[in-house]
């Protein structure tokens, strides 16, 4: 087995794989969901930090701008917008 990660012993890499074949799609799916979500609030976590004074608006725009880019960030401001007229 070729290993892929530099920074994990071999044998330890091999256990994991192992680990991972054995997983249920469900399980692995379970992980997956789990992880992305961990990330998503660190992120969230991140940008609330470094931008104390934000709104939970502006914060919800920069948290979109930085994880999923400037284009969707815009059509998402022109949401925010629209809705805030509404209301």
């Amino acid at each position: 087995m070729i290993t892929k990660q530099t920074d994990t012993n071999p044998e330890i890499e091999k256990v994991l794989i192992t680990l991972l074949k054995k997983s249920t799609v469900s399980e692995r799916l379970s992980q997956m969901f789990s992880l992305s979500s961990v990330v998503m609030g660190l992120s969230r976590r991140a940008i609330v930090r470094a931008n104390p004074g934000c709104s939970e608006d502006e914060l919800d725009l920069l948290f979109v701008k930085y994880n999923y880019g400037e284009e969707l960030a815009k059509r998402f401001e022109s949401f925010l917008n629209k809705r805030n007229e509404t209301n």
